[in-house]
């Protein structure tokens, strides 16, 4: 399997878990039984406007993360340098300032500002407002004087850790081989909007486990070498937990369900929904029941079918994505487009 299969297979699986997740997010495990029976949802099912294979913010930032990195010079191998000396983190927060502009506005403003350039923010199906996080709108409106040492609280936002770090972080594992690399300029780029240790560490984990599927490895090998890079930098403790505990519940056996997910948490933070995302993708070894393992379930039910996917699509690559689920997919041409430019 090549590189470029599973970048597109990483970006169009995280698209596939939120969209999946997206009609589901604020109900409890009780009410998406009520509506649609005890397994839950089967598939995709409809928005509020009628529409299905709809995607958040989520895959918003995604793209956004991904257009950042393509602008920058990754191959440095310092998550401090960048493409004409400009920072990793500096190209980043200017993606995710067009981000904000599809959420501040219906379509695209004037080219007013250095910042509104590029193809991603003429895309006008992106400018929908899909219950973006607080944090991250919150912390794009602020000024960003540059991260933190790793292991102390970032300038921005400095104690929230929610998981709006987490789902959009996949691309910095696709753009190197070097799983440290791709856990630090996760870091670094998580604080521009999330602060607290354990929000921008689990984005890094995040990225340093896709970093390792992407070099063939397979996921309880990655997620192991990730915990062994984790325990180096001060405040781990909460992300390596969390990871160690959704590791330990997937290799208890025993019918795997949305009881189980949830005992996890409720991935309303950054180390939960990753917690989530990794079991269900090692639980399961069947990509549909896998995605469906995480979504349904009371709590952010599109973050964590957001990282189950991304994690899934870059172990197996797209052709394991299910069909059904890949034709009505929102943006699917544009995710295509950006994974090939990315690989």
């Amino acid at each position: 399997m090549d590189v470029q299969d599973r970048a597109r297979g990483c970006l169009l699986g995280g698209a596939i878990g939120d969209a999946l997740g997206a009609p589901i997010e604020f109900q409890s495990l009780r009410e998406i039984r009520r509506d649609h029976g005890t397994d839950g949802i089967s598939g995709y099912i409809a928005t509020w406007r009628g529409e299905i294979g709809l995607i958040t913010d989520d895959t918003q930032m995604t793209l956004f993360t991904v257009e950042g990195l393509l602008r920058a010079d990754h191959a440095s191998g310092s998550p401090a340098a960048g493409l004409g000396g400009a920072p990793v983190a500096e190209s980043v927060r200017e993606a995710y300032l067009r981000w904000l502009d599809t959420q501040d506005h219906h379509a695209p403003p004037p080219a007013d500002r250095p910042h509104r350039t590029g193809r991603l923010r003429e895309e006008g199906w992106l400018y929908s407002r899909r219950a973006p996080g607080n944090a991250c709108l919150s912390g794009l409106r602020r000024p960003f004087p540059g991260p933190s040492p790793l292991g102390e609280p970032g300038p921005v936002n400095p104690n929230s850790k929610g998981c709006g770090t987490v789902m959009r972080s996949a691309p910095f594992g696709l753009v190197t081989r070097d799983a440290r690399e791709a856990f630090e300029t996760a870091a670094v780029c998580a604080q521009i909007t999330h602060g607290h240790p354990t929000g921008y560490l689990a984005a890094g984990a995040f990225a340093a486990i896709v970093a390792h599927l992407m070099a063939g490895e397979a996921l309880e090998q990655a997620v192991h070498r990730t915990m062994d890079l984790l325990a180096g930098y001060p405040e781990h403790e909460e992300t390596t937990a969390a990871l160690h505990a959704a590791v330990e519940l997937a290799a208890a056996g025993g019918q795997h369900t949305p009881e189980k997910a949830e005992s996890l948490g409720g991935a309303w933070v950054a180390e939960e929904a990753l917690a989530i995302g990794v079991y269900c993708a090692l639980a399961e070894p069947s990509v549909e029941r896998a995605l469906l393992l995480s979504v349904n379930h009371s709590g952010d039910s599109d973050s964590t079918g957001s990282v189950c996917g991304n994690l899934l699509g870059a172990r197996h690559g797209a052709a394991a994505l299910p069909a059904v689920w890949l034709r009505p997919l929102e943006g699917r041409e544009t995710i295509e487009r950006l994974a090939a430019e990315l690989a």
